[in-house]
């Protein structure tokens, strides 16, 4: 990077298709999750700072990831990308579609955050207990989120891909709990591995950004824009999802009743990029 950090990247799907970035939740890392491959696409994941291989960057926002976001594609050749992130990665996503100018030719948002606070937005409403807990920590500052991320992240390297959720049974609705086994299992949990393999920095830094201005406007969003959000989600509640698409400016909106949280990565992502080659 232009400042010295470093930031490891993830790759797949075909070489010579149209690139499609993705901003992986919190915590995790951009590990690409094998049944993403898409026919023309590809697939160019990436540790967000302060997770897995990536250096971290003490005080970032959710709009420093723009620069970050730019320098990648010099690295990479790409002239112009389209982009999606999911959970904690949403915002971030976003905030290439504002910041990074014509280079970003869509973006989708899949289950992410809702600016705090946000008019007429009750944020944490509809949360489980633990994103609850972890919010409330959040909000008093980094010397109380980073003990209780410490404990999460043992528990987590500690457990199997079968009991990695297990602590977080508070987030978990019907639809999630139906796909968390085999293969999503695994990744998820090899995601979180990863991603924490170093140390909390980059969780706790997610949670500071998110309740901190974000660094940009969503009405400087001029490229389509997606939002995709299932009302069974315990993670980000569907109010968030509806607050987006009504903020965002001429976005297209994808929200149900059926899906949850983690159920996106399984129904969702070949769907968002065929619509994400669509608009660019």
């Amino acid at each position: 990077m232009p400042d010295g950090r470093s930031l490891e990247l993830h790759e797949s799907g075909d070489p010579d298709g149209f690139p499609i970035v993705f901003h992986h939740g919190t915590p995790g890392a951009g590990l690409v999750y094998p049944a993403w491959s898409t026919p023309g696409v590809r697939m160019i994941g990436y540790d967000r700072s302060g997770y897995g291989g990536s250096t971290r960057d003490p005080g970032r926002t959710i709009a420093s990831v723009a620069p970050d976001m730019l320098a990648l594609a010099d690295a990479l050749g790409l002239e112009r990308f389209a982009t999606w992130g999911i959970s904690g990665g949403g915002p971030h996503a976003l905030a290439c579609a504002a910041l990074c100018g014509d280079r970003v030719t869509a973006v989708a948002s899949l289950a992410g955050v809702a600016p705090y606070p946000a008019d007429g937005l009750d944020w944490l409403a509809g949360m489980g207990q633990d994103n609850v807990d972890e919010f409330a920590l959040t909000l008093a500052g980094e010397s109380a989120s980073r003990p209780s991320a410490e404990q999460h992240r043992a528990e987590m390297l500690a457990a199997t891909p079968a009991e990695v959720f297990a602590a977080f049974d508070s987030l978990l609705g019907d639809a999630d709990r139906a796909v968390l086994t085999g293969e999503l299992a695994a990744y998820l949990h090899d995601g979180m591995a990863h991603g924490l393999e170093h140390g909390v920095d980059g969780w706790v830094d997610d949670d500071l950004a998110f309740v901190q201005p974000w660094g940009f406007e969503l009405a400087a969003i001029r490229c389509p824009v997606l939002v995709v959000q299932g009302g069974d989600d315990r993670f980000v509640p569907r109010a968030h999802g509806e607050w987006l698409a009504a903020h965002l400016p001429g976005s297209e909106a994808w929200i149900d009743d059926e899906n949850g949280h983690l159920t996106l990565a399984t129904t969702s992502i070949a769907k968002v990029h065929e619509w994400l080659l669509r608009h660019s």
